[in-house]
Order: structure tokens, then sequence, then C-alpha cells
């Protein structure tokens, strides 16, 4: 057990986010399938996707202490790999041990009856694919789907992670840097959300198209 953690003393974001940079550089010519997680500008995610992901991490008060180192790792560019598939997202994230820890997050799949309940309110509020991929909806409609426990977004007991590092917390530092790195791939490519949460994003447009037949 490690008391104080990654970095015990101080070590600027400047020279960890170099460091990281450099072992990135490293480690993809070796594995080249690697996908690590790159922050460009101030803003971790700057889609709607992204932003009501990471907005939805923030509402769950068992994970505010931790939140800030999170973002702190994500910014030095300390997620050297991270892969999303149905139900679980795979990471890597670099601390101050030689090699990355291997974090493990499981979303569970959203209900069937919450995602029936959100596609009856769907109805003539989703023109098309490409409007619900890029947060372009009614105002009421962005209500619906990030309402608290009753929304698209995953509650607090619908996560489960783990991480190989020696952190005693409850939720490390490193898990919570991928959280927020989720959400900075749902600005890449959105359809990761619906793949996350097992949902069939089309079932949300055929409810609009049956209404209008």
């Amino acid at each position: 057990m490690s008391y104080y953690g990654d970095f015990p003393s101080y070590t600027p974001q400047s020279v960890r986010k170099e460091r990281n940079e450099r072992k990135i550089k490293i480690m993809l010519k070796e594995e080249p399938d690697l996908k690590p997680v790159i922050i460009e500008g101030r803003n971790i995610a700057k889609t709607w996707w992204g932003k009501a992901w990471n907005n939805n991490l923030e509402i769950y008060a068992d994970y505010s202490n931790r939140l800030a180192r999170g973002r702190s790792y994500i910014r030095t560019g300390a997620i050297f790999d991270l892969k999303i598939e149905t139900g679980v997202v795979n990471a890597l994230v670099q601390g101050s041990r030689p090699n990355p820890y291997e974090v493990t997050v499981e979303i569970a799949p959203l209900d069937h009856e919450l995602l029936e309940k959100i596609g009856e309110l769907c109805q003539d509020n989703i023109k098309d694919l490409e409007e619900l991929l890029h947060g372009k909806f009614p105002k009421e409609l962005m209500q619906i789907f990030t309402l608290e426990e009753e929304g698209l977004f995953p509650r607090n007991e619908d996560i489960k992670f783990a991480c190989t590092c020696p952190d005693w917390a409850y939720m490390c530092k490193h898990v919570v840097a991928v959280l927020y790195g989720i959400g900075n791939r749902f600005d890449q490519d959105p359809t990761l959300f619906f793949k996350l949460r097992n949902i069939d994003f089309s079932y949300l447009i055929s409810k609009t198209i049956e209404q209008k037949m």
C-alpha cells in the first residue's frame, strides 16, 4: 500500500505530460494498436455526449474527492490506452511505477423498460440519426436523456471498476481518469456511448418513425 500514492513529491503537470508523451511514443512502436487519450485544449470533452457523460459522473458525491486528481491525470496524457466494448472499458494508465496500471470499468446495460419509456418520450423529437449523434435535439429531450436515475446515463450502482494500483481508495484516481477518458472518446465517436450501454440507437429513431406512420 502506498500512503502517498503516485508522485509522492510534487511534479509539475508539464513535466509529467512530457514524460508520458515520450513513453507513449516508445510503447506505440511495440504495440501500435494502443489508443491513448489525447486532450487538446482545456476541455476534456467538447461535444454534447462527452460533456453529458462527464457531467453525469460529477453528480455522484461518492466520486467527488477523486475527480480533480483524475482530471489531472488525463490532462497529462497518463491514459496510454482506452478501448470501449459492449458493457466494458479496458485501459492502461501510467502512475509512478514503471509499468502502467490496468483499469477495467464495467457499465451495466440500460434497463429495457427504462429504454422503452425513454423511447416513447422521443416520439416526434428526433428527426434522424445524425441529429441524435450530434446532440442536436430539443432541450426537453436533453433533460430526459440526462435525468438522474431515469435517463440514458449510468447510475452510481451501474458502474463497477478495478485497478491494479496499490491505492486503498474505493475509487482511485486512475479509474477516475478513465471515466473522464470515456467522455473524451464520445467526442470522437458518439456511437460508442450506445455500444457501451448496449443500446440499439436505431430504436430511439424508430419510435419517431412509428409515430409518423
